[in-house]
């Protein structure tokens, strides 16, 4: 396993895995940020996933639908969080079929995949709920962040 999160996927892969995002927001006002961790540590990964989600600002988007999709590949566990915005438009079992998607791919190690296939369908969701108006600006960044703790 690598020393550093930054490490987990090359840069191919890093470029795969923006571009998803890049492609998911395209129709949509919706945002959708991935963050990486070497680990996390007590807790459970959601109330980590809920921590990073405000240390990011992705609680400030004007109509609440950001998405993130958290990883700490040395506890082998990942989380995806939606706002209050999403999660009050989506079918009640909708992150939970995302995250069988991606856990799929990460049984046959498939981790780009997985993680691109799952922002993929975050954003057909943002694109049905939140669709894009000529007016909407990109409120939070598209690149992965990144912590070695």
């Amino acid at each position: 396993m690598p020393g550093s999160a930054r490490k987990f996927f090359t840069s191919s892969q890093q470029e795969s895995i923006k571009q998803a995002i890049l492609d998911a927001e395209l129709d949509t006002s919706g945002e959708i940020r991935v963050h990486i961790e070497r680990k996390h540590k007590g807790g459970s990964v959601m109330e980590r996933a809920a921590a990073v989600f405000q240390l990011l600002g992705m609680d400030k988007t004007a109509q609440r639908n950001g998405v993130l999709f958290y990883l700490a590949v040395e506890n082998r566990s990942f989380a995806i969080l939606g706002d209050e915005g999403i999660n009050n438009a989506v079918p009640d079992d909708f992150w939970e079929e995302v995250k069988m998607i991606m856990i799929n791919q990460f049984r046959e190690g498939n981790f780009t995949e997985g993680l691109v296939q799952g922002i993929l369908e975050t954003g057909r969701q943002l694109k049905k709920h939140f669709p894009y108006l000529k007016n909407d600006i990109n409120e939070l960044p598209d690149e992965i962040s990144f912590r070695d703790n």
